[in-house]
């Protein structure tokens, strides 16, 4: 079975400004590693173009009057009521072609799915995408249009039932508020606790409702949890939950902004650790879509999607990074030599630890009853 690969670099024509942290040309360097490690010219992938996603299908869960101020804002112009749909300086801004931007990086999930429901893909990887704040009538962190939704109202219109992982450092808001009510999917979603960071939600009384009741499922971190806390949260929570709730489709945000080092969050998993997530998801046999997400420290967001997209195709690359990437990075101030960096030795503090035990007898009394049964 073949794998798929959206190539980003049609979307690099798009810029969030010289000051905001969202940056775009983290997909072209990205894209670049994975080309100068050879995965790009594997025999078991190919490669596929963004295309827009259609109105009815961004419809699927935005509102009439939300697309149309982010259209009548592509050409990057003021228009009134931009402020009561998230749009505006900030986290959200307005800039030419943003809603070319925000339909295209939608719709390039969305060929993911259709890929993988059409069997031409055993896993599909849209590094662009993972943009999982956007709310149906408004944007938010720096998410316009929320693709993993999209993508996966594609999967559940097949008849599919999908498992939905989120590492991110923030929590997968936008993809809750959309399958907070239905048992179609579960949703997981492992995030620094929102008592320190944006968007402030995710924690563990945070179970679905109605028919969804247990299926919304949320591992909150404290500041400081290092990759042993993220390897318990696997064993303990997302294993036995994924195996007993058996998805016909396993769909994963990657954001790489829980890792060591980055300028936003305040986790640190190792890229080691981030590529025993990979595995776990590879090895889990499921087809699987993978989207990127959260990232700001542009070293490791390269290293870590590169690192997936081997895993995807079952190719251990070696540590030290080619010289062609290296000296094209550095052009951006980038510069990393070892793709997994070094072991880690740290372990977390006792008080990240102590709160994790916490939260995990929490979802044993309440989700695991539901789910695991």
């Amino acid at each position: 079975m073949k794998n798929c690969l959206i190539d980003p670099r049609e979307l690099l024509k798009f810029d969030f400004g010289p000051m905001h942290p969202f940056k775009i040309y983290r997909l072209g360097l990205t894209y670049a590693l994975m080309e100068a490690y050879g995965l790009t010219e594997l025999e078991s992938v190919y490669i596929l173009n963004p295309r827009e996603a259609t109105l009815e299908e961004a419809k699927t869960f935005h509102t009439d009057g939300y697309l149309e101020v982010l259209r009548l804002a592509d050409s990057g112009m003021w228009i009134p009521n931009l402020f009561s749909h998230g749009l505006g300086p900030g986290d959200n801004p307005v800039f030419p072609g943003v809603y070319e931007w925000g339909m295209s990086v939608a719709g390039a999930s969305i060929e993911c799915a259709e890929e993988l429901l059409a069997g031409r893909a055993g896993a599909a990887f849209n590094i662009a995408g993972g943009l999982h704040h956007a709310m149906p009538s408004r944007a938010s962190g720096f998410c316009h249009i929320n693709d993993p939704v999209l993508a996966i109202n594609k999967l559940l219109e097949a008849g599919k039932r999908v498992a939905y992982v989120d590492i991110d450092a923030h929590h997968g808001d936008g993809v809750q508020h959309a399958f907070y009510s239905t048992d179609r999917v579960l949703m997981i979603s492992v995030h620094q606790s929102g008592h320190t960071i944006f968007p402030g939600t995710g924690f563990p009384d945070e179970i679905g409702q109605g028919a969804g009741k247990g299926y919304a499922v949320n591992i909150p971190l404290l500041p400081g949890a290092r990759s042993d806390a993220f390897t318990r949260v696997r064993n303990e929570v997302i294993a036995p939950l994924l195996n007993a709730y058996d998805p016909d489709v396993l769909v994963t945000q990657l954001g790489a902004d829980a890792l060591l080092g980055d300028q936003i969050a305040s986790l640190g998993m190792s890229l080691r650790e981030f590529e025993r997530f990979a595995e776990f998801y590879r090895d889990f046999g499921k087809p699987w879509l993978g989207l990127g997400g959260g990232g700001y420290d542009v070293g490791n967001v390269a290293r870590a999607w590169t690192l997936v997209f081997g895993v995807m195709n079952r190719v251990e690359l070696p540590d030290e990074i080619p010289d062609a990437w290296t000296t094209q990075a550095a052009s951006y101030g980038v510069i990393e030599t070892s793709l997994r960096g070094p072991e880690e030795t740290e372990s977390s503090p006792s008080r990240v630890l102590e709160d994790l035990d916490r939260t995990i007898a929490t979802l044993r009394k309440t989700v695991f009853p539901i789910v695991v049964g």
